[in-house]
């Protein structure tokens, strides 16, 4: 999220945070590309600028505004500012925390255009080289987060000074808000069986005596290994540190030598062989070849069984979904709130029904309020096979912001409000650490005034 710190900022620009998309695939239109902005080793361009106004304006921002170009490039200078700043007080994020930033995204990506192959088809290249050429901005986008966070951390707001916040919105700019939902799931991934979990082994094991028998481990890999990506990288993942990997690959891995390559290894992620290629200090460099986990009929028949019973236990009132989420499901991203899919940074269980993935949209859009599905057979954002059950709480008809009805939204909106004042106090104390240099063209903006 870019906060922007103008002293005549409207608190309006609060509230418009919290309808923000997480990520834009936009494209950016062609200019003249020069360097315009300088902070330390970091740059703005031109086309940085283009493209973020044009962003800008397709969230709604006013194009009449004379200083709505000057506010942008504040922002990108801010975040240029962030960046330059979590260098030298050493804020930093982790390869693992980049890596399943990356993963995440392209989950989203998929979910949103309907296949992998859909993916490389747009944008012309495999998702190994779209993971590679977005990663250094996924990077800054994750390092800017984390420096936020700890500039804003102490950031807080009582239930007054967010009615007070609220009542000094012109009623005629109180955004309008979209149909809302409150939808839970419980999922529970099969279990395998033992038969299914030795079949995956014997196929693994045949592969790595065929690597040790001559036959190249890339070769193999891009050939067998189900990890996204393998295609592209062999099954090399590169250099990491002690407790950035699962727990088991990580055990496995540090106790083989040098090219030794492992027996199969089970994690949450599926089975793995793992051959070791170097070791430096704490960091340690391998490649793998991983299998999917691969269910039969009969593992997901006794999932959708137990999962009838839990159903069957919540419509008598025997427990109640809240804490049949929290006791059963293996969603992680629901199970801590209820069961209830949750609005982004606003916190609160009611979505925009904008929000919902489309699956569990057009399954709700045939329920009455009120109503749990029989259980579901559905694909995870990673492609694996489990079974849910969805119950549709509640729904709220489109309307203009109400505290009644919008208080985590509106308290997030104040969060943000609060958060922005930090963040231009912090700029002012902090700009003179820097080195920063504008492109005369831009002097009128007074940003460094």
């Amino acid at each position: 999220m870019k906060f922007t710190i103008s002293k005549n900022k409207s608190i309006i620009i609060a509230l418009a945070f919290l309808t923000m998309p997480f990520l834009s695939f936009s494209q950016s239109e062609e200019v003249v590309d020069k360097i315009i902005a300088k902070v330390d080793n970091y740059i703005v361009l031109e086309s940085d600028l283009a493209l973020a106004y044009k962003d800008y304006l397709s969230r709604g921002g006013n194009s009449g505004s004379p200083d709505a170009r000057c506010e942008v490039l504040e922002n990108l200078i801010v975040n240029k500012l962030l960046l330059a700043k979590a260098e030298i007080d050493s804020v930093t994020v982790s390869p693992i925390q980049v890596e399943a930033q990356l993963d995440n995204r392209l989950k989203m990506m998929v979910q949103q255009i309907g296949s992998e192959e859909k993916i490389e088809e747009y944008y012309g290249k495999s998702l190994e080289e779209f993971k590679v050429e977005i990663r250094d901005e996924v990077k800054e986008q994750m390092v800017m987060g984390e420096m936020q966070r700890t500039i804003t951390s102490d950031i807080e707001v009582t239930p007054r000074q967010v009615q007070n916040f609220f009542d000094n919105i012109p009623r005629d700019s109180l955004p309008f808000y979209s149909t809302q939902v409150q939808v839970g799931q419980i999922v529970k991934e099969p279990t395998m069986s033992k038969e299914a979990k030795d079949n995956i082994k014997a196929r693994l094991n045949g592969l790595r005596g065929r690597i040790l028998e001559g036959e190249n481990f890339e070769d193999i890999a891009r050939l067998y290994s189900q990890e996204p990506g393998a295609k592209q990288s062999g099954g090399n993942i590169g250099f990491f540190e002690r407790g950035q990997l699962a727990p088991e690959y990580e055990a496995t891995a540090l106790r083989l030598k040098p090219g030794e390559i492992s027996k199969p290894v089970e994690t949450d992620f599926g089975f793995h062989i793992i051959e070791l290629l170097a070791r430096r200090g704490n960091e340690f460099n391998t490649r793998h070849i991983l299998i999917l986990p691969k269910f039969n009929k009969s593992d997901v028949d006794k999932t959708v069984n137990f999962l009838d019973s839990i159903r069957t236990l919540i419509v008598n009132d025997s427990i109640t979904f809240e804490a049949a989420a929290a006791e059963y499901s293996d969603d992680m991203n629901t199970s801590s709130n209820g069961g209830y899919f949750m609005e982004g940074e606003a916190g609160g269980t009611k979505v925009s029904v904008d929000e919902l993935d489309p699956n569990v949209f057009f399954t709700i859009d045939t329920m009455e309020v009120g109503s749990i599905t029989k259980p579901i057979i559905f694909r995870q954002p990673d492609r694996s096979e489990a079974v849910r059950i969805l119950y549709y709480q509640d729904r709220i008809k489109p309307h203009r912001a109400d505290i009644r009805i919008d208080y985590q939204k509106i308290k997030q909106a104040a969060l943000n409000k609060k958060r922005s004042e930090k963040l231009a106090k912090w700029f002012e104390e902090s700009k003179d650490d820097v080195f920063i240099v504008l492109d005369d063209h831009y002097k009128d903006c007074q940003i460094l005034n």
